[in-house]
């Protein structure tokens, strides 16, 4: 018995035997690659959202910003002016004190790109800070309540689409229903991935 195995294994595998076990690592290799792709699919989706989650949080908060900054209709402020005293989100602790950045057209003062965010704009304190000033501190509470105006960042740079490699967003202002396709270059309301592709659950990803 022995002498039947040793010569059988010095014969080697048949060519039946060689066919069957490619066959069965070509159905293992088939089986492995799309879920290696949805891996990778689903990493990228999951960038996309945050990177929509981040711009967003971006495009709110500056809009929370404007309150009280411009009166309707005006491109500046006389230097000086305090801001108009309307109210404010308690999350807003200053108020944009540049309103040339904004066109007659632009009532509802959303960013007019994502590069003013990315820029920045001049700010003021929103009202008055009255914590004064103690005996040990560095600035007494005239520092403390000045109203030099500062600049403030929205977003640290100019974001990418994980869909598409570029930032090439597609823009709607608040003027615009979310089946418009081609942006008015008002303001950016929101923002959508510039990709037609679909998700894994099926949906556009332009329509995220």
């Amino acid at each position: 018995m022995n002498r039947i195995n040793r010569s059988r294994a010095a014969e080697g595998f048949t060519l039946f035997e060689l066919v069957v076990t490619l066959t069965v690592l070509a159905i293992l290799i088939m089986g492995t690659l799309p879920l290696a792709t949805n891996a990778v699919k689903r990493d990228r989706e999951i960038r996309l959202r945050e990177t929509l989650r981040q711009i967003r949080g971006a495009i709110d908060e500056f809009k929370r910003d404007t309150m009280g900054a411009c009166a309707a209709g005006t491109t500046s402020n006389p230097t000086g002016a305090p801001p108009t005293q309307v109210p404010a989100d308690p999350r807003s602790r200053v108020v944009i004190d540049d309103c040339s950045i904004f066109d007659t057209e632009n009532l509802d003062r959303y960013p007019p790109d994502l590069k003013t965010l990315v820029d920045g704009v001049k700010v003021r304190q929103r009202g008055m800070d009255l914590r004064g000033g103690g005996p040990f501190d560095k600035k007494n509470a005239t520092d403390i309540n000045t109203t030099d105006e500062v600049m403030k960042v929205y977003l640290r740079e100019l974001p990418v689409d994980p869909m598409t490699g570029e930032s090439d967003w597609k823009f709607r202002s608040s003027y615009q229903t979310k089946d418009d396709e081609n942006w008015d270059e008002i303001n950016v309301f929101d923002v959508r991935s510039a990709s037609d592709e679909k998700a894994l659950n099926g949906e556009k990803y332009s329509e995220w």
